[in-house]
């Protein structure tokens, strides 16, 4: 509020820094007997597909959908995540193993994942508009920028509250029904938004809802995933499974901020987008949130664990994981 936005990113590289130099020197280092090297070129080529393809997405909205240089990313991008893929099936350590991948398990857990990540940057980028909007608008609630961070430091709050929440979740119930309940409450959060969102007090408890259902599933994808791939694999498995939900975060900022400037008005002389836009993008937000329960739902029960991975049956299970890469 004080300073140029540009402090944002300041004072993260410096948090980031700090956490680095924290790592390095608190966290112990384990050695592995495990042989193996690093996928180098799989990571440029990976790195290179992705942001093409999100600099493409995140930009469309300011450059144009059908300009050059976002049409030209974008297919860039989807064009060399493919070949990435191709490359990656071919290494006998790869970065990322897609046979695992595929699994029926962790494919569908990775694309509630993506919609969870969705759920979360929806609110990120729906909720200070309203609350930050001029009063002359008819629909805004005339915010600071440092009013909106109180309004909205409650659901951070949630998500370290519902900490050993999550967990006895997890521990009752498994990690399919902590994400299922995590992605149920993200629904009622967007739902609770569409119904409740004429003061500042409303949009927090909204947000609070939504936040509890992240941090339920953010607990619990983790856990899905490393119950169902070998032990070699879980931090890869894990780490697209991050990767997924920034993904969902990417689109989802993309496909509000269209959503709302599809409809704006002009009241007190201010043009700002309209209630209905507004009501559209929660509406859009839980139906990507019940999406994400659909996934969850089709995760099967009793699904492989790793140590069956690690198997000697696992030659034929590759060869199922192959077919069913295929068919993907």
């Amino acid at each position: 509020q004080q300073f140029n936005w540009h402090i944002l990113f300041w004072i993260t590289a410096v948090l980031a820094t700090a956490m680095l130099a924290l790592a390095v020197a608190a966290l112990p280092h384990i050695r592995t007997s495990a042989s193996g090297r690093i996928d180098v070129v799989g990571s440029i080529i990976l790195v290179i597909g992705l942001v093409s393809f999100l600099v493409g997405i995140s930009k469309g909205g300011t450059w144009g959908w059908s300009s050059v240089p976002t049409v030209t990313l974008i297919v860039f991008g989807l064009v060399v995540l493919p070949l990435w893929g191709l490359y990656e099936l071919r290494l006998d350590n790869p970065l990322v193993d897609l046979r695992t991948t595929v699994k029926k398990p962790v494919l569908l857990t990775n694309l509630a994942a993506l919609l969870i990540g969705f759920g979360l940057m929806g609110h990120n980028v729906v909720i200070p508009q309203l609350l930050q909007l001029p009063t002359e608008t008819g629909l805004g609630m005339g915010q600071t920028i440092m009013q909106a961070g109180l309004w909205l430091a409650p659901r951070a709050m949630m998500m370290l509250v519902l900490a050993p929440v999550s967990s006895r979740l997890l521990t009752r119930f498994g990690a399919k029904s902590a994400l299922g309940i995590g992605a149920v409450v993200l629904t009622l959060g967007y739902g609770s938004a569409t119904l409740f969102m004429d003061a500042p007090w409303q949009l927090m408890i909204a947000s609070a809802i939504a936040s509890a259902g992240v941090g339920i599933g953010y607990a619990a994808m983790p856990t899905l995933i490393m119950e169902n791939v070998p032990a070699h694999e879980a931090g890869s498995a894990v780490g697209v499974n991050a990767l997924m939900r920034s993904l969902g975060s990417t689109v989802a900022a993309a496909v509000m901020t269209g959503v709302m400037t599809s409809n704006l008005v002009t009241t007190g002389g201010i043009m700002a987008p309209a209630r209905d836009a507004f009501t559209l993008s929660f509406i859009v937000g839980a139906v990507a949130a019940l999406g994400a329960v659909l996934f969850v739902l089709l995760v099967p029960r009793g699904a492989d664990s790793a140590a069956a991975a690690d198997s000697p049956s696992g030659a034929e299970e590759g060869q199922d994981a192959d077919r069913e890469l295929v068919s993907v």
